[in-house]
């Protein structure tokens, strides 16, 4: 009875809220992420987004105003990372505030030696242990480069994390995946990845990942999806255990894309 009750709200919210066919395509176009999509998948994405939108309120902060298309391209942003995990990964908060730049909040912190600070740092996104996530649209208008940049894949990634406590590069894993195995590869390569950054040895991955394990899995979010490639290169155990938790294998999308336009042109 339950389970019909939910599939019953599930359809008629996906009914009240159809997203608007051309702004669909339009962010489907936008990002490499999604335009390797098959059209099954592309379907559930558009699901989850509507379902998302549905739940979520999405508001405009600091004189800046949302539009239609603003708002399905955050969602189909954060929703790429729970295309087959489901809407349900970000339930327990309901905001998202999106200013038109980089925001800077005050912040107090308490150094080694006992001393208290006050400061105020900006910030293109910020996401709250059971509260908001918080977006610059300066920088989420950014993405769509496949640079391994992406500030709301980078923020809803901490989310997920968040979904144990505080974010710390571990979040709860599925059944089947291995949680020591989890600890090691990334313990090892986030040791890696941080000397490299020392030494101000280039990387394409984003040195901010550097800071701490929980921007490390955060980082490798945003790389995954955006330049898979490079972590399936570079971190081959990181990209494999980030396979097996979105449950997504984005560079086989990629090559299946690559492969298809290849086979394209050739007559004659």
């Amino acid at each position: 009875m339950l389970g019909a009750l939910r599939r019953w709200r599930r359809e008629r919210t996906l009914q009240r809220h159809r997203i608007d066919d051309d702004l669909w395509q339009q962010a489907l176009r936008c990002f490499v992420f999604t335009r390797t999509l098959t059209d099954g998948e592309a379907g559930r994405l558009r699901e989850i987004v509507t379902l998302f939108l549905a739940s979520k309120s999405l508001s405009a902060a600091g004189g800046h105003q949302l539009t239609d298309a603003m708002r399905i391209s955050i969602a189909t942003q954060a929703c790429i990372l729970v295309l087959e995990l489901g809407v349900e990964y970000y339930d327990g908060w309901v905001e998202v505030i999106v200013y038109p730049d980089e925001f800077i909040p005050e912040h107090t912190w308490t150094d080694e030696a006992g001393v208290v600070h006050h400061g105020r740092v900006p910030h293109m996104g910020q996401a709250w242990l059971h509260g908001p996530v918080i977006l610059s649209w300066a920088d989420v208008a950014r993405a769509g480069e496949a640079d391994g940049f992406n500030v709301v894949i980078h923020e809803f990634a901490h989310k997920l994390d968040m979904l144990n406590g505080d974010a710390n590069g571990y979040p709860p894993l599925h059944r089947g995946m291995n949680r020591t195995q989890w600890r090691d590869v990334f313990s090892e390569a986030f040791e890696r990845f941080s000397r490299k950054v020392r030494r101000h040895v280039y990387t394409e991955i984003d040195p901010y990942a550097a800071e701490s394990p929980a921007e490390f899995f955060a980082v490798m979010s945003e790389a995954f999806f955006e330049i898979p490639d490079i972590v399936q290169t570079d971190y081959p155990d990181v990209y494999e255990q980030l396979r097996q938790f979105y449950r997504q294998d984005p560079l086989a999308r990629l090559s299946r894309d690559a492969a298809a336009a290849g086979g394209q042109g050739h007559e004659g």
